[in-house]
């Protein structure tokens, strides 16, 4: 996500960021002097948005740390050696960040306890240590602690195994991030994919039914598509009319994609298929398709069909079968005809 491209998501995290206590550890030895002014000036922005802040890292560089924060003035209360909660909340709630200077390795056990005893929002770790890789060696951007353990978890570096052991003991999302990357701390929390690995306990990604508050959002959303025709235009009354076959696909508590399930006797129409442009690439689509055929599958509809003039190869790859349009059912095709759009047909089984 390029943050300068995109403002309007950044500012979304603003309100959602506001008033919650993040714990960062961060392996300061390892960055040099211009990722160390970065995260400096990523943890000033932190506090000006209302993040309440405790920063930990090993005694020797915790120094080094506070004097770097007074020459760009960030609000640092002070430096203590051990992780205790007395008197956290008053600093914090005074927009003073405080340090940790701790003995030990990274998201050790004793900063657990500080982060759970504080019902931090976030755990972030940001090091050199080895980055979570898929079988491809990507980045795996987001996990479930569950996934993580079914896949060995013996097997995972000891900053993955006390992320994990963080989200267990209360702390809902935990990130590894590589220190050597610039302004990895905003990359990081202000895009809904992010840079680095985030292991979680909660749903970072769900579909649910659309409600009337987020019609407008969605219709906005998806508007670059139906000015290039990709998608039929849609009004308000159009999607309260019929809101019952609407959803949403939020991530990170922010809609990214929409899709439609239209009902026709034994079939239906997979419709209104949008990711955010931000968001393409993620395999979102896919996942918000499967959605509405499982909802297909439960009505006891036989097969789905979609329309598309644009995304041939993408209903081919996830198992459709291109189509005569005049199979489709009677009142759709004479809507298609109507429309004049040249859209090709795509069937798929799902009883």
């Amino acid at each position: 996500m390029d943050l300068k491209s995109d403002i309007r998501g950044l500012l979304q995290y603003v309100p959602l960021f506001r008033g919650k206590l993040f714990v960062i550890d961060i392996d300061w030895v390892t960055a040099n002097d211009a990722v160390r002014a970065e995260i400096m000036m990523d943890l000033s922005a932190l506090q000006q948005v209302g993040v309440k802040l405790v920063v930990s890292m090993g005694v020797e560089q915790a120094q080094d740390f506070f004097d770097y924060s007074a020459e760009i003035e960030l609000r640092v209360s002070s430096v203590v050696r051990s992780c205790v909660d007395d008197g956290l909340d008053e600093l914090l709630d005074r927009g003073q960040a405080f340090v940790v200077a701790r003995e030990g390795g990274l998201i050790s056990d004793e900063l657990i306890g500080l982060s759970s005893s504080l019902h931090a929002a976030k755990l972030i770790c940001v090091s050199s240590d080895p980055k979570l890789l898929d079988a491809r060696g990507e980045v795996v951007k987001f996990i479930h602690i569950d996934e993580f353990t079914e896949n060995g978890a013996d097997s995972g570096h000891a900053t993955q195994v006390q992320a994990v052991k963080a989200c267990k003991a209360g702390v809902a999302r935990v990130h590894l991030l590589d220190v050597s990357q610039q302004g990895v701390l905003l990359s990081e929390l202000f895009s809904a994919e992010g840079v680095g690995t985030m292991f979680y306990t909660d749903s970072y990604r769900s579909i649910r039914s659309i409600t009337e508050e987020d019609i407008s959002e969605m219709l906005g959303m998806i508007g670059r598509s139906v000015r290039n025709t990709h998608l039929v235009p849609r009004t308000i009354e159009d999607v309260r009319d019929d809101i019952d076959a609407y959803y949403v696909m939020e991530v990170d508590d922010n809609v990214v994609g929409c899709g439609a399930l239209y009902e026709y006797g034994d079939c239906a129409e997979v419709a209104c298929l949008y990711v955010k442009q931000s968001h393409e690439g993620t395999g979102y689509g896919a996942a918000m398709v499967e959605f509405l055929e499982e909802k297909a599958k439960s009505k006891e509809v036989a097969h789905v069909f979609a329309l598309s003039n644009r995304s041939a190869d993408f209903f081919l790859k996830i198992g459709y079968e291109e189509m005569d349009v005049k199979g489709l059912p009677e009142e759709r095709a004479k809507r298609l005809k109507d429309s004049g759009r040249e859209s090709r047909a795509f069937r798929k089984a799902v009883i």
